[in-house]
């Protein structure tokens, strides 16, 4: 009787270990930044951007040749408007899509 006890509190403890390793949430990997370049003369480099108005806080204006990295299909894409990591002072802002080029490029 005691064997079959162990048995099924064994069984049990393994139900109730998996059901908590399903109900874990998924946790999303960071992607890397793709090394890229700015491909504009200039380019104006933005904090955010809202759906509604569209991008704000202008934190600097970025010149061909800077180094920047996006990931197309990794790092959002609003109207235009790339999330772009800036590797000069290490932030992350919206550029404009066409203004990202060169990848893989240093």
């Amino acid at each position: 009787m005691r064997g079959r006890l162990r048995r099924l509190t064994a069984v049990a403890g393994a139900g109730v270990l998996l059901a908590a390793l399903a109900a874990t949430p998924a946790r999303a990997d960071p992607v890397v930044p793709r090394h890229a370049i700015v491909i504009c003369q200039s380019a104006s480099f933005y904090d955010n951007y809202d759906s509604a108005s569209g991008p704000y806080g202008l934190k600097r204006t970025l010149g061909y040749g800077n180094k920047i990295g996006h990931t197309p299909g990794a790092h959002p894409v609003y109207n235009g408007w790339a999330a772009t990591f800036d590797f000069g002072p290490n932030d992350w802002g919206y550029l404009r899509i066409e203004c990202i080029g060169g990848y893989d490029s240093w």
